[in-house]
């Protein structure tokens, strides 16, 4: 991290710590839309990965990559996703080593509704996140 020359005011703590208030209240949102789901909020952000994914297909690897876990962790995320009949796997006919994730029919409802979900709360958010963007960038 960059050390800054400048010392920071009170108005800027305050800016973080409202950023920051901000963002803890989507993450709460988003937190209770998945348990509404019956997801846990990994599970959401798995969901959403393989979804979001070139083709709506990611590798093992390629998860773990987007939500910043071990390869390890996300085979089992995976598996107990799969348990759960929200995803199926399947070995890569390019590379056998490389097992695929798809979304089936029930994770792509279930991804569907809490996207949806998501999207009007993003909406409804907009002003107040757009402002404090715009507030941390103001020099005083």
């Amino acid at each position: 991290m960059p050390a800054q020359n400048k010392s920071l005011k009170d108005t800027d703590y305050a800016r973080l710590a409202d950023f920051r208030h901000a963002l803890r209240c989507f993450l709460e949102f988003s937190e209770t839309a998945a348990a509404q789901e019956g997801l846990t909020p990994q599970q959401h952000q798995a969901l959403l990965a393989i979804r979001g994914s070139p083709d709506a297909v990611a590798s093992v690897g390629q998860l773990a990559e987007r939500l910043r876990i071990r390869h390890n962790t996300a085979v089992g995320l995976a598996q107990r996703l799969e348990l759960g009949g929200l995803i199926s796997r399947e070995a890569s006919a390019v590379d056998r080593r490389s097992v695929l994730l798809r979304l089936t029919t029930e994770g792509g409802e279930k991804l569907e509704r809490l996207s949806l979900v998501h999207r009007a709360e993003l909406k409804e958010l907009s002003p107040q996140m757009m402002a404090l963007f715009k507030s941390l960038g103001q020099v005083e």
